[in-house]
């Protein structure tokens, strides 16, 4: 695994340690990471902040370059929010850690030239599985359910 996509799960397992949703992100631009977030919405008592979209935050603004050439790893695949936000902003390269809990946009992102890999990490899965077995009402709220 990409020492990136284990900075993605370290936000994750800090969400979680925070009483929050695990999904963690990290944008990556030329091999450093520039932003990283985990979903926040518990904790701040947010509408938006996703672990992708707490991750562009942190990165704070950007010129359209930067975007253009950065990788973002996210430990689950990305909602429709987020997957705007990666359109909006021109990232070329996603990385998921899994998408079997939860299929996001994927096929959206490659529909518009999005590279898209998923890993299928096994750390990522057990993080979703527990979670949602323990707090399946948080999860529904998050996903819109």
């Amino acid at each position: 695994m990409s020492s990136f996509m284990q900075a993605a799960i370290e936000e994750a397992q800090c969400g979680l340690a925070e009483g929050g949703i695990p999904i963690g992100s990290v944008l990556v631009h030329q091999g450093r990471i520039i932003g990283r977030g985990h979903n926040r919405r518990v904790q701040q008592g947010s509408a938006i902040l996703h672990g992708e979209m707490d991750a562009f935050e942190n990165a704070g603004r950007q010129p359209a370059s930067v975007y253009r050439e950065s990788v973002l790893y996210t430990t689950l695949s990305p909602c429709p929010m987020c997957s705007g936000a990666i359109l909006l902003y021109g990232i070329p390269k996603v990385v998921v850690g899994e998408n079997r809990t939860f299929m996001g946009d994927e096929a959206l992102l490659r529909d518009r030239g999005v590279q898209v890999e998923t890993l299928q990490d096994e750390t990522c899965i057990a993080l979703m599985r527990d979670f949602i077995a323990a707090k399946p009402a948080l999860w529904d709220e998050d996903i819109g359910v």
